[in-house]
């Protein structure tokens, strides 16, 4: 069994086994990090890897996405999963493309969103998205090993609280092939035991880090998700922390944070390890 095959059937597995959480790095030392800490995957965040080159969300393209997903993968030995926002084009192809690129790279995962990137129309049409998915699911299943497609409904991001549209898209996806089913946005124990209840028995995703949810694992676990999430959020932390630390430094010429941070010794251990904070 080979790296690849063997990470992917771990991913496989994992979504058989119960509720895991799959953090999202922006960078390959936040990768080796948090593999460190012993999570079982990983799974990149497009908002967290554009700010980290100072861009928006969205704002990297399809090959400075490839470049990233390549350096997450061999930052460690984990499963990756890889945000893809919309393939990088309207085409049912260019889903199929960019996922047949990502899984060269060593990606086993990856999901492809029925948002369009345009503000003005920021959905796809039903027919057009389950027509992208299928394309999606076509190519990940002529792969060699085991790829696990999530398919995204992402009107809860965009202004549309329509969960009905939402189940609908969801459960064709799932029809369509998909893996997992993921819809960023929910935010209460209803809207995610309805969407969890619509797909059964296909696993899902829930993204936590957003303001207005305050569920927890366990209270996730028990309502039947399989996967956990936090997007950019680990991301918008850090940048924060420094915000606030350099706001600090700027209007007060104080250097309080640095008793909070971990010392250049304990970064230097870690990385001599692959990640693995001492003690």
């Amino acid at each position: 069994m080979n790296d690849v095959d063997d990470r992917a059937r771990r991913f496989v597995e994992l979504h058989r086994e119960g509720c895991f959480v799959i953090p999202n790095p922006w960078d390959r030392g936040s990768a080796q990090l948090l593999a460190g800490l012993g999570f079982p995957a990983l799974a990149s965040s497009s908002a967290g890897q554009a700010f980290a080159q100072g861009l928006p969300d969205g704002g990297l393209g399809r090959d400075r996405t490839l470049a990233h997903l390549r350096d997450l993968v061999g930052a460690t030995t984990l499963p990756l999963s890889a945000d893809l926002e919309n393939g990088f084009g309207d085409a049912p192809e260019h889903c199929a493309d960019t996922l047949r690129a990502v899984a060269a790279l060593g990606v086993v995962g990856g999901s492809i969103e029925d948002a369009t990137g345009r503000a003005d129309d920021p959905i796809y049409p039903f027919d057009i998205a389950v027509a992208r998915v299928r394309a999606a699911v076509a190519a990940v299943r002529a792969l060699p090993f085991p790829f696990t497609l999530t398919a995204r409904a992402e009107n809860l991001l965009w202004g549309r609280p329509d969960l009905d549209d939402t189940v609908r898209r969801l459960q064709a996806f799932a029809e369509a092939g998909a893996d997992v089913l993921y819809a960023p946005g929910l935010k209460t124990a209803d809207e995610v035991r309805r969407v969890v209840q619509a797909v059964a028995p296909r696993p899902v995703n829930v993204l936590m880090g957003l303001a207005g949810s305050t569920l927890d694992r366990g209270q996730l676990a028990a309502l039947g998700v399989r996967r956990i999430s936090v997007g950019s959020s680990l991301a918008r932390a850090a940048y924060g922390e420094m915000v606030r630390a350099a706001t600090v430094i700027r209007d007060e010429g104080t250097f309080e944070y640095g008793r909070r941070a971990p010392s250049l010794a304990v970064f230097n251990e870690a990385f001599r390890h692959g990640g693995a904070l001492p003690g």
